[in-house]
């Protein structure tokens, strides 16, 4: 009989911290889906998905634009007046007309990758910004060398 008892309250406990367990994980998966949502800010503001971009490993010669997400997460109208890139190889473009307040635009990148190599380059943005006038922007990657030519036998 002892058994028994002893043997249901085992059962019993385990299911019980089993389904608490449980109840903890969908807790917890609820909490890292959930978006992450940029605090509204006075005046204007930039808000970027990514503000690295890493090209990774990519081929020589290949496309090398890519783009910067961004919304305006401030109450007034934000305005980009400047994008630089930290070289030549580095052409930044960018919206010339304000950005409303929750809109959101983008800031494309072409890096030359005739250039073989790892790279890490810059674009420097000035803004309206009430938070950030001055925004650095970063990509990296890593330029395959040119493909080797064969010999031409004479």
């Amino acid at each position: 009989m002892k058994k028994g008892i002893l043997l249901f309250s085992a059962v019993a406990l385990l299911t019980f911290s089993g389904s608490f367990a449980q109840e903890s994980s969908k807790k917890a998966m609820k909490v890292k889906t959930t978006k992450a949502v940029a605090a509204k800010v006075q005046g204007a503001g930039m808000n970027f998905t990514n503000d690295v971009m890493d090209y990774g490993t990519i081929e020589h010669k290949s496309d090398g634009n890519r783009e910067f997400v961004f919304t305006n997460n401030g109450t007034e109208p934000l305005v980009i007046m400047n994008a630089q890139g930290s070289c030549g190889c580095t052409v930044p473009t960018w919206p010339k007309e304000p950005i409303a307040p929750g809109a959101s635009a983008t800031i494309g990148v072409k890096y030359d990758t005739n250039r073989p190599g790892p790279f890490t380059k810059t674009i420097t943005l000035t803004s309206n910004s009430t938070t950030t006038p001055s925004k650095v922007l970063t990509i990296k990657g890593d330029v395959k060398p040119a493909p080797a030519t064969p010999a031409v036998k004479s």
